[in-house]
């Protein structure tokens, strides 16, 4: 099992965001319209795990 503090899930998530070049409501967006690439969409599903890990506190 991986643990990681919030910190560093923190600095993952922004990591991810500018790895598309895109802001979290940008990337949310285009992924209601199903417009993103294989990647995007990647980042998209990471965000989200990512995103349920801060709201428990993990």
């Amino acid at each position: 099992m991986i643990h990681r503090t919030r910190e560093q899930l923190l600095k993952q998530r922004k990591q991810m965001l500018g790895s598309v070049h895109m802001s979290y409501e940008e990337l949310r967006d285009r992924a209601e319209t199903y417009s993103l690439s294989t990647e995007e969409l990647d980042v998209w599903y990471t965000i989200q795990g990512i995103d349920y890990l801060l709201k428990g506190d993990c």
